[in-house]
C-alpha cells in the first residue's frame, strides 16, 4: 500500500507529468481518476483543509461548465461551490497530490517535488521537453 495519492486526469498533460514525477521517485502511489471516481464533498473539504485554500482556489474553468454556471459571481458561497463540485468533478482542478509531507494542487506538476518524500531516480523532462529533473535526480 502507498502513502501518496493522486486525483488525476489522464487527459490532462499537467496531472500526467505530475504522476510520472511521483513515479519516478521510486513509487507507485493510489491513482484515484476523479471524473470517474468524484470525491465526496466531505473529502473536498478534507483536501481544501490540508491544502489551506478556499473552494474558489480549486475550481477550474477551462473546459467546465464554470461560465455557464456563473461561477465567477462572488454570490456564491464556500458551501455552493463544493456542492457545484460534487455535482460537476470536472470543476475540480487537478492534479491533487496528497503525501505524508502534504497536500497541494500541482500546478505546475513540480510542485509535487515539495511534498515527495523519496528523492527522484533519474533525469526528467515533461511532456513538452522543458527539463525539470537532471541526470544527477536533482530539480534543475
Amino acid at each position: 500500500m502507498t502513502d501518496i495519492t493522486i486525483y488525476h486526469n489522464s487527459a490532462c498533460g499537467t496531472s500526467r507529468n505530475t504522476l510520472a514525477l511521483i513515479r519516478n521517485s521510486g513509487v507507485e502511489p493510489e491513482v484515484i481518476e476523479y471524473l470517474k471516481t468524484p470525491p465526496g464533498k466531505d473529502r473536498l473539504v478534507q483536501l481544501l483543509a490540508a491544502m489551506g485554500i478556499p473552494a474558489r482556489a480549486l475550481l477550474r474553468q477551462k473546459g467546465t461548465p464554470y461560465d455557464e454556471l456563473g461561477l465567477g459571481d462572488p454570490k456564491w458561497s464556500e458551501d455552493e461551490l463544493l456542492n457545484f463540485m460534487v455535482q460537476h468533478p470536472i470543476l475540480m482542478n487537478r492534479p491533487v497530490v496528497v503525501t505524508p509531507l502534504g497536500t497541494r494542487l500541482c500546478r505546475p506538476s513540480e510542485v509535487v517535488l515539495d511534498i515527495l518524500p523519496n528523492p527522484q531516480h533519474s533525469a526528467f523532462s515533461k511532456e513538452d521537453g522543458e527539463v525539470v529533473i537532471d541526470e544527477k535526480g536533482q530539480r534543475v
